[in-house]
């Protein structure tokens, strides 16, 4: 479904299924046709409005589907999401999908008005399993390089061209990998990712941006090398904001194509790239720039290894790397030594990394409503006088679109002044920017196509004919390379092909680098033309966007006449409702009144609610004594403390007595002699001497003197004293 919203800036906007989300995530441009991938489709739509041509679809069969929920997956991923969109040439397409959890590609005739398959085979180390997977591919030299993972649970990351594979669970090599992009560029392919740092596992985990290269004409190696990479190299991206202690923003989410253009006096090809804090951090989002060259010096500079499982990451020794250098390429890799496979096998990571183009990155946001996802580049658009910047559109996991540039690329090279020209919200809140193209139709003016899950919008380059914008400074004050001020027409305008004068500074007033231009007579700036950065989702009752050319002098005060040059605002705080000294007396008054209330409260419930005296001892029908005491504590007199009482326990024991020699043998025997009262006995007592209490202990009469009174060394009786507080 197709709509036309020509009264929001000429936009067109194009919605797929209305029953169910299509996760669009692919953008291939087919001539004048876009072709848009998503849940179970493809559609291809008209470049100029987004109306919809055709669609090819392709559903995952009963059985793949089943077999999904049975390995316990949801119905929801248990669908064919179209992740690989590649054309093959004139009048042929590969499309490749998930198919539920099976991984299928599928080679497609275009016919006039319908797709018609070709053949189909197996998408193992093409095409992801999981829908959530990052995986990218290019084509080139009638093959297909891949970045994804090869199984089922996504632990198996691979580079891969038929038949030739990274080593496969080496975290030496990949490790958790997520791919963001791939190109050719001369003999080699390059793949940008983000993965686990090896290299800084010691001390403690940490993400960290790679580009990685392989060769074209990489042919595999001998023996076991047969089906592995022998040119597999991997360098570390910088993206950071210098200082003793660098900032870093270390993963990467996207890339651009290859852009040539001429910084500072210099021809380059650059890669522009959207970099984040982990999520866990400081919220902060950069764009960062880095130059091929850059790329292809860091790859010929020194080796990184690790010596030792405990040993630091060190540089390797030059005199260690054999020949043939490992990483290069040869025109038959199969006749490579080992030496320098084994080499390559341990020594994939690069010592330095590659820097940022412009020495600082180009737009820096720290802000907690979003982060960047997305980038799109219109390069070297020109300006009257013939200086030509890059125009850079960010998307962000908010639904956020930024225009931005860096305003003094074309006289250097050497550092980054950003202007942020716009803001626009292109889509709800929360619903991020999934692709971003710019897209040119034969002579029609370029379009800027943005993806999100649900929607696919075509938006204008620009909004210079603003009914906003009305004298030449307000034009000027934009420093947007599309528009600049008619001298002729009298009015803020963009080049178009019918504009032979564009060039011409004299005819057209502009000044990207300062954003004032002397011929224009001193008048509002661009702090003052407000809603240009309109959204197309505004919330009722909501600030609609930010101010144009958001800017920062070196002492914190907003211009745009900076000898210094204008820098990105960094914070993005929402506006505040109140002031703080209002704020401050609000809190104070209520304070007052609520403990002006409290105490009035307290004291009319302590009035009303009085008690007896009698009410305020607790358990009042209770009869222990002690709570009466606690009462009367002040009233009785403290009673004498008791002395301590002594009683002397005596308790008996057995006397053992001698006993006379037996007079023979016999008397040994054991007889019970009959017994007599008067008869000594071998344990004797003297009952007259002691009696009995109420507890059965023996106590003496005698005292201690009846004790000591034995003569023949046995004691009759032990006295204990015990003593009663």
């Amino acid at each position: 479904m197709c709509f036309s919203l020509l009264g929001v800036d000429d936009t067109h906007k194009f919605l797929g299924n209305e029953t169910h989300t299509d996760y669009f995530r692919l953008l291939l441009r087919d001539g004048n046709y876009l072709l848009v991938g998503g849940r179970n489709v493809v559609y291809n739509l008209s470049l100029t409005d987004l109306t919809e041509q055709r669609r090819l679809v392709w559903y995952s069969s009963e059985t793949d589907v089943q077999m999904c929920v049975v390995k316990g997956k949801d119905e929801e991923s248990c669908q064919n999401y179209i992740r690989v969109l590649v054309s093959l040439g004139t009048g042929r397409l590969l499309v490749c999908g998930t198919n539920s959890f099976r991984p299928f590609c599928r080679e497609y005739s275009v016919q006039r008005d319908s797709y018609h398959m070709e053949k189909e085979k197996s998408g193992q180390a093409v095409c992801p399993y999981d829908p959530e997977h990052n995986s990218t591919a290019v084509y080139a030299d009638a093959e297909l390089y891949s970045g994804t993972v090869a199984d089922f649970s996504g632990m198996e990351p691979i580079i891969y061209r038929e038949p030739l594979q990274t080593e496969p669970y080496d975290s030496m090599t990949l490790n958790a990998p997520d791919f963001v992009n791939s190109l050719v560029h001369g003999n080699f392919v390059y793949f940008f990712f983000r993965e686990t740092a090896v290299e800084y596992i010691n001390c403690g985990k940490a993400v960290f941006s790679r580009v990685a290269r392989v060769c074209r004409d990489d042919r595999g190696g001998p023996h076991r090398f047969k089906q592995r990479w022998t040119s597999f190299l991997k360098s570390r991206l910088n993206c950071s904001v210098a200082g003793d202690f660098p900032f870093y923003f270390n993963e990467i989410q996207s890339t651009t194509e290859l852009i040539e253009g001429v910084y500072g006096g210099l021809n380059a090809q650059l890669i522009y790239g959207t970099f984040t804090t982990p999520p866990n951090s400081i919220s902060g989002s950069a764009v960062c720039a880095f130059s091929m060259q850059d790329i292809a010096d860091t790859f010929e500079g020194t080796f990184k290894e690790q010596s030792a499982i405990n040993s630091n990451w060190l540089p390797v020794n030059s005199a260690k790397v054999p020949e043939p250098r490992p990483g290069t390429c040869h025109n038959d890799s199969r006749q490579l030594p080992d030496q320098t496979l084994n080499f390559i096998k341990t020594h994939a990571l690069m010592d330095e990394s590659v820097p940022a183009f412009f020495g600082e990155p180009i737009v820096i946001r720290t802000s907690f409503h979003y982060r960047f996802t997305q980038i799109a580049v219109d390069p070297q658009v020109k300006t009257p006088g013939g200086k030509a910047y890059d125009v850079l559109f960010i998307g962000t996991d908010n639904g956020k679109i930024i225009k931005a540039i860096n305003a003094v690329s074309y006289d250097s090279n050497k550092r980054a002044v950003p202007v942020v020209v716009e803001e626009l919200q292109a889509f709800a809140a929360g619903s991020p920017v999934r692709a971003l193209r710019v897209a040119r139709a034969g002579r029609d003016a370029a379009r800027l196509i943005a993806v999100s899950d649900r929607e696919v919008l075509s938006l204008r380059l620009h909004r210079c004919s603003s009914d906003k914008i009305s004298s030449c400074s307000e034009c000027v004050a934009l420093q947007d390379p599309y528009c600049a001020w008619d001298k002729q027409a009298g009015r803020c305008r963009s080049y178009s092909h019918g504009v032979s004068r564009w060039l011409d500074e004299n005819s057209f007033y502009q000044s990207v680098s300062t954003g004032s231009h002397a011929a224009c007579p001193h008048s509002k700036d661009a702090g003052a033309v407000g809603g240009l950065s309109s959204g197309l989702y505004d919330p009722p009752g909501e600030n609609k966007g930010e101010v144009i050319n958001i800017v920062q002098d070196k002492d914190g005060k907003n211009g745009n006449n900076n000898n210094e040059g204008p820098e990105v605002l960094a914070a993005d705080p929402p506006p505040a409702a109140y002031s703080v000294e209002t704020l401050a007396l609000a809190v104070a008054a209520g304070a007052l009144a609520a403990l002006g209330a409290g105490f009035a409260a307290g004291y009319i419930c302590g009035r009303r609610c009085k008690k007896d005296d009698d009410d305020n001892m607790p358990y009042p029908d209770t009869e222990y004594e002690y709570f009466e005491q606690r009462q009367n504590i002040n009233r009785i007199q403290a009673e004498p403390k008791l002395l301590q009482q002594v009683e002397e326990v005596t308790y008996a024991e057995p006397v053992l007595a001698p006993q006379p020699k037996p007079a023979s043998p016999r008397a040994t025997l054991r007889k019970h002699p009959p017994y007599h009262p008067h008869h000594e006995t071998l344990f004797q007592f003297q009952p007259d001497a002691y009696r009995r209490d109420n507890f059965g202990t023996l106590r003496s009469h005698q005292g201690d003197g009846y004790r000591r009174g034995n003569d023949n060394g046995f004691s009759t009786t032990r006295s204990v004293k015990k003593v009663y507080l």
